[in-house]
């Protein structure tokens, strides 16, 4: 009643509410045993034969004892009940997992805390109607601040139309309140009546006028249903390549309750990581043949209870779990900073991640990144367009902890969907379960890295050639990942040395570390550009074998990159040779020179070598092209960089004149060098040569072999306004087909060279 009457005083009215009303109220409020008034003089109530009370005189005649004993009697408050803190810890626990218990789970609660079962009921009633006030308010503000920057922008727009001119006249902008649809009867009346003027005047002067339509030059669409060899889905329009744009995700941004709960889960997944590095059998279980270990799903449920309510696994989602670990030579605190930074993170790992960024950091960390949280995005892919990339939102948490009597680092992922659900989907639909990594110090600043991936991906159909690659765990498992780190660090290694010989024309430690920072920036431009990373979208070219080309086109008007229109081809194809011959044959310029499609019949000269790895084929070359316009004015030289691992290599190569290199060589920026580059991606694969699974009874029908991976790029025009010319297209398709065909035949022929020397060593 209290409140009612204050918020009756609040609206500001003239309503009178009498004294009366108020104290014959048939309404009680509790409230009234806290207020600090005097005790009300109990109200007599009329007899029950109707006789009237008496008046203030015969009240006032009481005697004082009578008087004294009224007063002493207390009166009768409602008694209330005040849970413990005991009591409230054990039902905020409950209540976390359960927040709507059912009767029985009431009566256990009741018996166990003292309690009654309607006190249980109460109190998770109020509860759960506090936490959505919470989340009310927290949507509040976020509306609030929407609303705000919608005006903002609104105002913005708003002086910007006041500030417009014409450019035809320079006078005011066409005013408010004129349709588009007006605008365009408007446009087709002034048509009529220029054609109307054009035939007029034709007639005076003695020939025909043309129209100012007639005079544009016409637009040349990228439309495949005209081309003779009659595509299956028409050629998208071109991709503008400019900075990757991510997903529109403003309102992702944890509150202050919500980043708690973060914490904690960020506790709890490094506990689960930490047990999976360091548990064998059960929850781990090598497979014989193939000798990798696989995840115990089952082992796995019953060992890790994940806090929040997520979905439970099911047939339309499929769950890719594994675990490596490796020695790589990087400290321990260098390996962290690149993991907390974004950018890093995609430099370390140009052929796995595409796109990261940091959302929001949600802990800074008590001691440099010791206890650091961040909210994560980034995106996955495969180097070539027939693998969808896959898409994320994560919570990333660094912590430095004691394992045995030794410390370690760990870093691991968490997934964030399962307590915020105003995320933007992508396709396929991707979790990362809790996964990373932990990093162990040892002598000679090497680091111990065992890592674990796991992860639930959409079931969703993949291309025929790939399916294999992707399903076994070898496109993103935690050995491939470990692989291309193992590699990373090794040239991060060579980069950062100054005791290492070089070969050739690089004058100083300084000059070699830019060249490299030159050949990384080509390296990961090759990598985004032939993948489906960042919405592009790629034309499949039906007439190719086993459908495995694609096409694609971009406008590019920044630095970095030849200005204009870039038309890029992909292909995959399966040989049956292994990776590291294929990767042999196209790393030797001197090999290479045998692929006429590649060299264009000229040779290449190395000026100078780079190592940055264990293995020989890692190293970065700067190639002469032997050609008869090269003068001492004017000399083509070629940039290229070639990598391998257990995961798969890379060879990839980029055109530059002597002034770019020479530019990069002295200390200048790079960045604005233009590369277009051109490369190879190699990765090992074993064919099922019926289509089966691997195992005793058909291992005889496995094939040994690689996928080979060739992308090319060139400039079909030096405006980025300008359409596709179809003979560019034709001519690149064709182009690529014989490129795969001469690696090919190569390959043959050296194997059978090899198998031929073989046989005469034995008849020897």
């Amino acid at each position: 009643m209290y409140g009612d009457c204050e918020a009756i005083s609040s609206m500001g009215g003239n309503l009178v509410v009498s004294s009366e009303t108020l104290f014959t109220s048939t309404f009680q409020n509790p409230n009234f045993s806290y207020l600090p008034l005097e005790p009300l003089p109990p109200m007599i109530p009329k007899e029950e034969n109707g006789s009237l009370l008496r008046g203030k005189e015969e009240m006032k005649s009481g005697s004082e004892s009578e008087l004294q004993e009224t007063t002493e009697q207390p009166l009768k408050k409602k008694r209330y009940h005040r849970h413990t803190a005991h009591q409230i810890q054990e039902l905020e626990a409950v209540f976390k997992e359960c927040p709507h218990p059912d009767d029985k789970q009431r009566m256990k609660l009741s018996r166990e805390l003292g309690l009654k079962p309607r006190q249980v009921k109460f109190w998770f009633q109020n509860r759960r109607t506090q936490m959505k006030a919470q989340q009310d308010r927290s949507e509040n503000v976020i509306l609030r601040a929407e609303n705000d920057s919608l005006k903002s922008e609104f105002y913005r727009l708003q002086a910007e139309l006041s500030k417009l001119v014409c450019p035809n006249c320079g006078g005011p902008p066409v005013p408010g309140g004129v349709s588009f649809d007006e605008l365009r009867i408007e446009n087709a009346r002034l048509g009529e009546e220029l054609e109307r003027v054009c035939a007029i005047a034709s007639r005076y002067i003695g020939r025909p006028i043309q129209t100012m339509g007639a005079l544009m030059p016409p637009s040349l669409e990228l439309d495949m249903n005209i081309y003779p060899r009659q595509f299956l889905e028409p050629m998208p329009p071109p991709i503008l390549s400019e900075t990757p744009s991510y997903p529109d995700n403003n309102n992702l941004i944890l509150m202050e309750e919500e980043k708690t709960i973060a914490m904690e889960l960020a506790m709890s997944a490094t506990n689960e990581l930490v047990k999976m590095c360091r548990t064998n059998e059960p929850l781990w279980v090598r497979n014989n043949e193939t000798g990798k270990e696989v995840l115990n799903l089952d082992e796995h449920s019953r060992m890790f209870h994940w806090p929040l309510n997520l979905k439970q696994r099911s047939s339309e989602f499929r769950t890719e779990a594994s675990r490596d670990s490796s020695v790589v030579i990087m400290n321990s605190i260098t390996l962290v900073d690149a993991f907390v930074d974004a950018n890093k993170w995609m430099e370390l790992f140009p052929s796995l991640v595409a796109r990261a960024k940091c959302v929001q950091v949600i802990s800074q960390g008590v001691s440099g990144t010791n206890g650091c949280l961040q909210l994560m995005y980034a995106e996955l892919h495969v180097l070539s367009p027939l693998v969808s990339t896959r898409e994320a939102y994560f919570l990333r948490y660094c912590q430095q902890q004691n394992v045995e009597d030794e410390t370690h680092w760990a870093i691991v992922d968490f997934p964030l969907d399962g307590f915020h659900n105003s995320l933007q989907t992508s396709f396929p639909l991707y979790k990362r379960r809790p996964s990373g990594c932990l990093i162990q110090d040892m002598p000679n600043g090497y680091s111990r890295v065992t890592w674990v991936e796991h992860s639930e991906i959409e079931e969703k159909p993949i291309h025929q050639i790939f399916s294999h690659f992707v399903h076994s765990g070898m496109a993103f498992g935690a050995n491939c990942w470990l692989a291309v780190l193992e590699r990373q660090c090794e040239r991060i290694a060579s980069l950062m040395a100054t005791n290492i010989p070089d070969i050739g024309v690089i004058p100083s430690p300084e000059a070699r570390k830019n060249l490299m920072r030159l050949s990384q920036r080509m390296i990961r431009t090759f990598c985004v550009n032939i993948s489906s990373c960042s919405g592009q979208v790629w034309t499949a070219v039906p007439d190719s074998s086993d459908d495995t080309v694609r096409i694609t086109t971009r406008k590019v008007s920044e630095a970095g990159q030849p200005n204009g229109l870039i038309l890029c081809a992909v292909s995959t194809t399966w040989l049956p040779y292994p990776h590291h011959h294929v990767f042999d044959l196209l790393r030797d310029e001197r090999r290479r020179a045998q692929l006429e499609v590649l060299s264009n019949g000229n040779a290449l000269h190395e000026v100078a070598h780079i190592a940055n790895g264990s293995h020989p084929g890692n190293c970065i070359s700067l190639l002469r092209i032997n050609v008869a316009s090269n003068s001492s004015q004017h000399v083509d030289l070629m940039l290229q960089e070639s990598c391998t691992d257990k995961s798969g290599s890379l060879v990839v190569y980029s055109t530059v004149d002597v002034d770019s290199v020479q530019l990069a060589m002295s200390g200048e920026d790079p960045s604005c060098i233009p590369l277009l580059p051109l490369g190879f991606f190699i990765t090992p694969m074993e064919l099922m040569n019926d289509g089966g699974c691997k195992d005793e009874a058909n291992e005889h029908n496995i094939t040994t072999g690689s996928l080979l991976t060739v992308g090319l790029q060139v400039l079909a025009s030096t405006i980025p306004s300008a359409k596709i010319n179809l003979s560019s297209i034709a001519a690149i398709n064709n182009h690529l087909c014989t490129t795969v065909q001469q690696i090919s035949s190569a390959l043959s022929s050296n194997c059978i060279g090899s198998c031929n020397e073989g046989d005469n060593g034995k008849e020897k």
